[in-house]
């Protein structure tokens, strides 16, 4: 079968990959095209129709600045569906894009899938009635998803978090102490790994509020995890800490506590096992966060927390997120007191309730399964060669 997936950031081409691979494995004549990362097309073994580095536009003033180019990706992608005639769209996270993908493929026939479907539990709730109208069946990846999109009338089945296994690789990947600092020319000091995003924006917000946090902490060595696409200099901006690339989990493994900005990589860090405090500084606004806590339906905003419906990690997020309050929490899981302790035991009770499904073999295995249906392809296929060239 022919699969077009779409992934919009660096998390999205990790999982994405993953995904491309079990697909091979159930599928031996396999045909993908993309858009997303170096991982995806490891995975594909070809380029993408779009990197990601050129799609990952966040607020409202970023994606002013690159409208023009946000509009040809867009070309780009209708474009290259209706050329492929793909036997279903796979979506990876990224709703904003995505979704407007969806509803054009729904057009041409092809059926959809959304695999790590958009947080609208969170808050954009009224996205889920075009999700109901675009998306054929949605492969959640946390267990109190299924119930929210169920009551919204979705097809929708737990896929298990793909999160789950990559840590787990990861873990056993892991190198030694010894080795790790060797490699990176790293003083035998404890470390601190600071995640600081993979976005410019998120750089720009809260590595200088890591980076002065520890100057507070002069005993520990902070470490921060370079994303994928980040040049060296965008980091120098804001700190002069060493900057590792490629190695988040090997970082994480050998860190002592961790300071992640608020996302997927505060899960990831819970699933490694290092304790943290997850930030998300922002504009730093009170008012901001009147208006954040008004909007959300959820009581937490990192994933660990959610996932274990209590509080387990401290978010510290827009005005509360200070130099001082970080250095205050990161102090209180430095040592082996009962805050560590009790971390230690929230991550063991998120593990229980992820499972240890395979995600990307159970959404393979269903996807090569039920994907197929010659009629419906035939269609598709008329009705994508009537729009080639079309595509707006």
């Amino acid at each position: 079968m022919r699969y077009f997936l779409i992934a919009g950031e660096a998390s999205g081409d990790l999982h994405a990959a993953a995904l491309i691979e079990a697909l091979r494995r159930h599928d031996s004549d396999a045909e993908f095209i993309f858009l997303g990362g170096d991982m995806m097309s490891a995975a594909a073994g070809k380029a993408p129709v779009v990197h990601y580095r050129d799609m990952a536009y966040m607020g409202f003033i970023e994606v002013l600045r690159h409208l023009g180019k946000i509009k040809a990706n867009f070309k780009a992608a209708r474009e290259a569906i209706a050329s492929a005639h793909p036997d279903c769209l796979i979506l990876i996270d990224y709703p904003s894009f995505n979704l407007k993908m969806a509803k054009y493929a729904k057009k041409l026939g092809v059926r959809t899938y959304y695999y790590i479907p958009p947080k609208v539990w969170a808050w954009k709730e009224w996205r889920v009635k075009t999700i109901r109208k675009v998306i054929d069946k949605v492969f959640a990846i946390f267990p109190f998803e299924v119930e929210f999109y169920r009551r919204h009338g979705m097809d929708v089945v737990y896929a298990g978090n793909p999160s789950v296994e990559e840590i787990d690789r990861a873990i056993a990947d892991a190198s030694p102490r010894d080795e790790f600092l060797r490699r990176n020319r790293l003083p035998d000091r404890p470390i601190v790994a600071l995640l600081p995003g993979s976005r410019m924006a998120e750089i720009r917000d809260n590595l200088p509020i890591m980076t002065e946090a520890m100057k507070q902490m002069p005993q520990y060595r902070g470490v921060i995890a370079g994303a994928p696409g980040i040049d060296p200099e965008v980091y120098a901006q804001y700190s002069r800490l060493p900057v590792l690339n490629g190695q988040t989990y090997d970082l994480l493994a050998n860190s002592r506590a961790a300071l992640v900005t608020s996302g997927t990589a505060t899960l990831e860090t819970a699933l490694i096992g290092t304790p943290q405090v997850a930030i998300y500084r922002n504009n730093g606004s009170k008012l901001a966060y009147n208006v954040m806590k008004k909007v959300l339906k959820v009581s937490h905003v990192t994933l660990p927390n959610l996932i274990a419906g209590r509080t387990v990690i401290p978010e510290l997020l827009l005005h509360l997120c200070t130099a001082d309050t970080t250095a205050s929490e990161l102090g209180k899981i430095l040592p082996d007191r009962d805050a560590r302790r009790q971390m230690a035991e929230g991550y063991e009770e998120i593990r229980r309730r992820l499972t240890t499904k395979n995600a990307p073999d159970t959404v393979a295995e269903w996807i090569c399964g039920h994907a197929t249906d010659p009629q419906r392809q035939a269609d598709a296929t008329e009705t994508a060669q009537e729009t080639t060239g079309k595509a707006q």
